[in-house]
């Protein structure tokens, strides 16, 4: 059942939170340990509801889970892979996406592959044609059955050469996860290089796989007959970060995020410091502070990696609403994430949004109907409403909304935050924020 939150803003979030690896690697890893023929340790994992997700997808097809979840380790056996009914798979990946990404494994382990229907957060068609094109590349056959998709490979799947058009980070896994025991070599150009991916590469490499990434976005895979197990640490959590740091921003406070990594923010950290935040950067994380002086407007535009990341821009766009002057903001990633915007208005945000490319160049949006741009005016003091969640980013905005808005809010399917943000009460709780729930 979802819970129904209460959020008293004004006051300043200050504090100590700890953010452990991230969504965006950790799922994927678990995936990847489909493909080998021994044990598999992933630590660093967090305690959220994608995790426990792809932990019952995985044991549904015979892998054998533990999981410490204080000390945030996992151990996966795979010794034992079967195939799952159908049904199983659709009730237990829910809203998830991430069943796509166990067709490669499947393959190479079972020769099938069977997906249901997929749901996921609505800020964009993310079509899972790009995925079934890739599995065709390899020489899979797809078929359409009353029951979902079901696949399968007659032959093996075969190394090829696969162009992106768009460098998709859920096509290039994908591919990534497919090509490691493909036979041939396989040639992947326009892939996504975010941190994640490269994290991905790494597990994979450990694994026994033969991964080269070149500086023009090209990856290279040579596959192999087996691999084993890995051992392995996921990067942290960078969406988290930046997301903490935002929520720091719009309250005027100050938050020590620990295990915050510099280099994966890299291009965060020079956005929050234009647009005024304070930064200390330490081996142990990262401090994020409003300095008490006034912030700037600024002109933005989300790209892929090393880009600004689109996950950064919907917390960022609360805290530019407390920033002096005119913003612009291109979002070029999905078509549809500045959807949250009108909330944050009937907060009392000055935001309008347009279908034309502002303030970069043209993408890929620019002769379509998306409102893919905004410009927002400020300060403008937030002030409390009742809102419902309508994806995780967009989620976790609206409570930094709440955060920093004078009165109490109401926040409708606040569950839906647990999918990326591991133990967020209690952090709420730490950093001194006053809130109360229904429904729990």
């Amino acid at each position: 059942m979802s819970s129904t939150f209460h959020v008293r803003g004004g006051r300043p979030l200050d504090g100590e939170i700890t953010v452990r690896g991230a969504k965006n690697l950790v799922s994927k890893a678990m995936v990847a340990a489909l493909l080998g023929e021994g044990p598999s340790v992933l630590r660093s994992v967090p305690d959220i509801s994608d995790v426990r997700i792809v932990s019952k997808l995985l044991s549904i097809h015979g892998v054998k889970i533990e999981h410490d979840v204080v000390g945030g380790t996992l151990h996966l056996n795979p010794s034992n892979v079967e195939r799952a009914h159908v049904a199983d798979i659709d009730a237990h990946a829910g809203s998830s996406r991430i069943p796509i990404l166990f067709c490669g494994p499947l393959l190479h382990r079972l020769g099938e592959a069977i997906i249901p229907d997929l749901g996921g957060c609505r800020i964009g068609d993310r079509p899972i044609n790009y995925h079934l094109d890739v599995l065709r590349s390899f020489g899979a056959v797809v078929e359409k059955r009353e029951m979902g998709i079901y696949i399968t490979a007659p032959h093996g799947l075969k190394g090829t050469k696969i162009h992106l058009e768009y460098p998709s980070v859920g096509a290039t896994e994908q591919v990534l996860l497919a090509a490691v025991r493909a036979q041939g070599i396989t040639e992947l150009t326009n892939a996504a290089v975010e941190p994640e991916i490269e994290d991905l590469i790494a597990v994979l490499q450990k694994m026994g796989a033969l991964i080269s990434l070149q500086t023009d976005r090209t990856i290279t895979i040579e596959g192999v007959d087996a691999l084993g197990g890995y051992e392995h640490t996921a990067l942290a959590d960078r969406i988290e970060a930046g997301s903490w740091a935002c929520a720091a921003l719009v309250t005027q406070g100050d938050v020590f995020v620990r295990g915050a990594q510099q280099k994966p923010m890299a291009t965060f950290l020079n956005v929050f410091r234009r647009v005024g935040g304070g930064i200390e950067i330490r081996e142990d994380g990262i401090r994020f502070f409003h300095p008490g002086t006034p912030l700037r407007a600024i002109a933005l535009e989300t790209d892929v990696h090393p880009g600004f990341m689109t996950d950064w821009q919907q917390p960022l766009v609360v805290a530019l609403t407390q920033a002096d002057g005119i913003s612009i903001l291109h979002e070029t990633v999905y078509e549809n994430r500045l959807g949250f915007t009108s909330a944050l208005n009937d907060m009392g945000a000055r935001i309008q949004v347009y279908r034309e490319c502002l303030g970069g160049s043209s993408c890929r949006f620019g002769r379509s109907n998306y409102n893919h741009s905004a410009v927002v005016s400020g300060p403008h003091a937030l002030h409390s409403a009742d809102i419902t969640v309508p994806d995780l980013r967009g989620g976790f905005s609206y409570l930094i909304a709440a955060l920093g808005a004078e009165g109490a809010s109401t926040i409708r399917g606040i569950d839906l935050i647990d999918r990326g943000y591991e133990s967020f009460r209690e952090k709420l709780s730490a950093l001194g924020a006053e809130y109360w729930e229904e429904g729990r």
